[in-house]
């Protein structure tokens, strides 16, 4: 999922997103039985009637329960577009510090919204939702509670408010009411309101254009090379071996992820499309830490006859695990969000406490898992340096050839290890940034170069593998043979790539045959 949060980044490549600020218009309704299904515009030839503040409806006499504060998105002569793919918006009150009418401990705001659109100026707007939410305000006033500071502001916490999956239509209008009813006890406590001030946060339309080009783009490179990848394991006599398939099997994966259907939603109303993103990325995520575990388990040169699935369910188990429960907690929130777009999990206390275990539970794991694979990584480089003192018994061609081999196998492990640790930190931000106006004024700024250097770097190093690990049909010793008379014929058929025609571990078991060298 793209980083829902505004970004600093000046250049050439356009930033992820943009951020709007809107306050809220104070509308009056006149009408005694509040009718759902009028709306109320802030401004244009149609608009309500206003009122500057509270003061000038307790003059007019006019109910808290017959103000309606009215927000148009976009601001006036813009549009929304569909390029913007998502929209995000967070919601800030501004309340006045009152004596006789503080914020009471653990006070819940309860606020009656709807949302409606249209796409041109002169239609009629259409409910889009409706919805009655509840947010707990979490306020300071930092300086002392006394009668000459009545009326500085306190500072409040920014509160999710909705997200939209896409944005399909020109113009959308959110009407909130504040309703109050003192036998009910509904926004009793919440202080004195002085006004709502909301932030839209949507994709840019630039980055989106860059993004699925980008993606265009990549998705018949990495299917060309698949297609070539599996054929040259068909041509084989043998049959493919675990890490053969493991290869081909994130080949899919990133096919799956590459595959621009994002197009689509630039013409048909599609709201799922944040949920099919979050999930493709999540299947990306767990074939490719599954992938690291086997590709150094394959590597590690030890007795044990591995090259089954099964030897790795120890530590594959984890990783899909962790990515179910990572599908289960996107579905509590995004999932809800197709039906109502006001719901967050960040709403409750319960769900704010969970949410905020969950990320950093998923952080912990995500650095315990890179630990891991350094240490695999070590093992793999410690095996292949003991190997290495049977060198130099061998012949002058054959040596360099092995030195080679390993060289450029030490060289993508290396490459491999800053993979996953750019993963790690990409999926570390990534999760921070979900809840990041739950974590006061800290907020990680991460620009389109990261984001789309991050996901450029995946499908070379997938290209990379498959190109490096494809059989190769050479026969290496066929030439030196009659240099190189004492080597046996099983262990000279080496690729000119880095996997051996019997198998890629078999390419560092041969030199345990010290006998026969």
């Amino acid at each position: 999922v793209l980083g829902h949060f505004p970004t600093a980044s000046k250049g050439l490549a356009p930033s992820p997103t943009t951020a709007v600020h809107y306050l809220a218009t104070k509308c009056v309704d006149t009408d005694k039985h509040h009718q759902s299904t009028k709306w109320f515009m802030p401004w244009g030839p149609n608009q309500c009637d206003k009122i500057r503040d509270f003061d000038e409806a307790m003059a007019k006499k006019i109910e808290a329960n017959n103000i309606v504060f009215a927000v148009h998105i976009p601001l006036p002569n813009k549009e929304m577009s569909p390029w913007f793919q998502f929209m995000l918006v967070i919601l800030q009150f501004d309340i006045a510090f009152k004596m006789y009418n503080q914020i009471e401990d653990g006070a819940l705001a309860t606020i009656n919204v709807g949302l409606a659109y249209r796409d041109d100026t002169l239609s009629e707007w259409t409910e889009m939702a409706h919805s009655i939410e509840q947010r707990k305000l979490s306020c300071n006033f930092t300086t002392t509670k006394t009668y000459e500071n009545e009326g500085r502001y306190y500072e409040c916490d920014l509160l999710p408010f909705m997200e939209l999956g896409n944005v399909a239509h020109k113009y959308y209008l959110l009407n909130i009411r504040l309703p109050v009813s003192e036998r009910k006890k509904i926004n009793m406590g919440i202080g004195e309101i002085k006004d709502i001030r909301l932030v839209g946060i949507h994709q840019n339309g630039g980055f989106t254009k860059v993004w699925f080009a980008m993606k265009t783009f990549l998705t018949p490179s990495i299917l060309i090379i698949m297609v070539w990848y599996w054929r040259r394991i068909t041509l084989m006599t043998r049959p493919p071996v675990l890490l053969e398939k493991v290869i081909f099997a994130l080949g899919l994966c990133m096919t799956f992820i590459n595959i621009p259907v994002e197009w689509f939603s630039v013409g048909f109303n599609w709201t799922w499309m944040l949920l099919f993103g979050d999930i493709r990325q999540g299947i990306f995520y767990a074939m490719l830490l599954s992938f690291w575990i086997i590709f150094c388990g394959e590597h590690l040169m030890d007795q044990m006859e591995r090259n089954h699935f099964s030897n790795y369910w120890k530590q594959v188990g984890p990783i899909v695990f962790g990515s179910f429960c990572l599908f289960i907690f996107d579905m509590c929130e995004r999932g809800v969000q197709l039906k109502n777009p006001f719901y967050s999990i960040w709403a409750s206390d319960v769900g704010t406490e969970l949410a905020m275990a969950f990320i950093i539970v998923a952080g912990i794991c995500a650095c315990l898992y890179f630990l891991f694979l350094c240490f695999m990584v070590f093992q793999v480089f410690r095996n292949i340096s003991g190997k290495r003192s049977s060198l130099p018994a061998m012949s002058k061609a054959r040596r360099l050839h092995y030195e080679g081999l390993i060289f450029r196998f030490k060289f993508l492990m290396l490459v491999t290890l800053t993979c996953a640790a750019m993963t790690v930190i990409f999926f570390i931000i990534s999760q921070v940034n979900e809840g990041h106006w739950h974590w006061g004024d800290y907020t990680v700024q991460v620009n389109s170069a990261f984001f789309t250097g991050i996901y450029g770097m995946w499908n070379l190093y997938v290209f990379a593998i498959m190109f490096l690990y494809a059989p190769s049909h050479k026969r290496y010793g066929d030439e030196q043979s009659s240099g190189d008379a004492g080597a046996s014929g099983e262990d000279i058929q080496l690729t000119t790539t880095i996997t051996h025609v019997d198998g890629p571990t078999e390419i560092y078991k041969m030199t345990g045959k010290e006998a026969q060298e």
